[in-house]
């Protein structure tokens, strides 16, 4: 077909029986297009795949627009490009708008499925979450209550002693010996927070108290230095009582809980004395190749004689924290005439024997050997700040090599290793065998009270054994009696011996409160008073 005027493409006949099959075919891909609607929500029924039926349009435009073609040869009335569509013309755009239709309903089904899941999700998922907060909370609390010990009761501390008018005249007046001792009851039931606390602080709001530094020259070139602190008030009988304090492992006067202890003592007519351990004061060098050791008394002695000479008059109280109370314990049954003039000893969280107690500082049981590693380290640290005085003077008995093996220290028997030649000391055995005072303690005579604290994760329990024995028998157990050869016969028994234990307290700890915050005074202190006091009336 032609016209006049216009560009068209002449049409090429193909018989009645092909155009009418073309219409015919037209009018079925007509009706196929009405049923896209249907088809869609089909395919979104079975979970047909997006790219499956896209593929599917696809096809139906590509015969669509070959039926198209074909009728432009067969139909009269086909429409031209530019002009309206024939009623028989099957619109391309029109598969297109059902395509749309169709991605947007897919779409919004999927929407629909993925808020439906996240309903689902939404109810299920807080139970879940529930769940593990609670399995948190619980393992979080198990912690807790296994760590700070919370189930373990308070109890009044075990008293172990032979029944002596002085023994029982004490237990009787010093009531707080048969009180239920009751620290914090946060954390004051573990003795690892009780230890920490005491290292880390000492004691809450630490007062300054006054004194004066004395240095008294030794004779191996040594200057043993301690602090004198004079009485802030009267006694409560008015005597005059000197009390020898002896601090722990590398302390000195100017230590939190020294300070407390010693401004309280003064404030109760007390006068004090506090040796300052030989190297320990920072800022003060030593003048001999010499530092303090577990176990030597030679600079505790000259306190003791200076005091003796300046004050002949005055009555000692000894006191020995710790690595003092060793060494205290050691000085008295070293000599009968070191114990004239004094009233009583008190040792606190002392472990009686360093030979023992070198294998359970190399276990794992209450963090042991973390506490071996930590104060080795601040003793290296000690020592290296007096490496120019303990390795180079000519009269250290010192050598390179121990320096290197110093460096490479972890514990505290290897440090031992190295300062047992201050004092010449063949092997690490000899050493803590001639350092210990489970070997001298026993010559004892004057009243003798030991404290140690049964959580105390420095002191091995096998090691109360020696004070236990002690306060019954007055001896200590066959497996030291093995080491002490130099005895020849049984040691009588020993009836001045009070051996006091609680069940918390830690090391050096023996705080009290109520529920968090500690008193400036602890438990070990108000003890410690009232003892003496009884025993000054007695």
């Amino acid at each position: 077909m032609t016209g006049s005027g216009q560009n068209s493409t002449p049409v090429r006949p193909i018989g009645r029986a092909g155009n009418v099959a073309l219409k015919a075919s037209a009018q079925s891909t007509y009706h196929l297009l009405t049923l896209v609607p249907a088809f869609t929500e089909a395919h979104c029924a079975v979970g047909t795949s997006h790219n499956g039926t896209e593929k599917s349009f696809k096809n139906i435009q590509k015969n669509i627009e070959t039926i198209n073609t074909n009728l432009r040869w067969s139909d009269p009335g086909y429409c031209f490009k530019g002009e309206a569509p024939a009623k028989n013309t099957i619109s391309v755009r029109r598969v297109s708008l059902h395509w749309r239709l169709y991605r947007q309903g897919t779409l919004s089904t999927m929407s629909a499925h993925v808020e439906t899941d996240a309903q689902t999700i939404s109810t299920d998922m807080p139970a879940m979450f529930d769940g593990m907060k609670l399995a948190a909370v619980a393992a979080v609390l198990y912690v807790v209550v296994r760590c700070l010990n919370l189930k373990s009761p308070t109890a009044a501390p075990e008293i172990i002693c032979r029944d002596t008018p002085l023994n029982h005249y004490l237990i009787k007046s010093c009531s707080i010996l048969t009180e239920e001792y009751i620290p914090p009851l946060l954390w004051g039931k573990s003795g690892h927070f009780q230890t920490a606390l005491y290292g880390k602080i000492g004691r809450v709001s630490s007062p300054h108290p006054c004194g004066m530094r004395m240095f008294l020259p030794m004779q191996d070139g040594a200057t043993a230095t301690f602090d004198l602190f004079e009485p802030l008030g009267g006694h409560v009988i008015g005597d005059d009582i000197t009390m020898a304090i002896c601090p722990g492992i590398a302390n000195h006067s100017e230590k939190h809980y020294i300070r407390t202890f010693v401004d309280h003592s003064q404030k109760q007519g007390y006068r004090c004395a506090v040796l300052n351990h030989l190297g320990a004061l920072p800022n003060i060098e030593l003048t001999s190749p010499r530092m303090f050791t577990y176990g030597c008394t030679w600079e505790f002695s000259a306190m003791m004689g200076y005091i003796r000479r300046t004050f002949p008059q005055t009555q000692l109280i000894v006191v020995g924290f710790s690595l003092g109370g060793n060494l205290v314990c050691k000085f008295l049954g070293e000599n009968p005439a070191n114990q004239d003039k004094v009233l009583c000893c008190v040792s606190v969280c002392q472990g009686y024997s360093a030979l023992r107690a070198q294998a359970t500082f190399l276990k794992w049981d209450k963090c042991r050997r973390l506490y071996n590693f930590f104060l080795a380290d601040n003793m290296k640290k000690l020592i290296l700040s007096h490496r120019g005085s303990l390795f180079g003077m000519r009269t250290s008995k010192m050598e390179i090599t121990d320096l290197s093996r110093l460096y490479t220290a972890t514990s505290l028997m290897q440090i031992d290793d190295i300062m047992r030649k201050f004092h010449g000391h063949d092997s690490l055995k000899e050493y803590y065998e001639k350092e210990s005072c489970v070997n001298y303690i026993h010559n004892v005579n004057v009243p003798l009270l030991l404290v140690n604290s049964s959580d105390d994760p420095l002191v091995h329990e096998s090691l109360l054994t020696i004070p236990r024995t002690l306060a019954v028998t007055g001896v200590v157990s066959d497996t030291f009696a093995l080491t002490l050869t130099h005895l020849a016969s049984p040691i009588e028994k020993k009836e001045n011996v009070i051996f006091v234990l609680t069940l918390h307290g830690g090391h050096l700890g023996f705080f009290e409160g109520a529920v968090l915050f500690p008193q400036p005074l602890t438990w070990m202190d108000k003890n410690f008073y009232k003892m003496s006091k009884k025993l000054t009336v007695f």
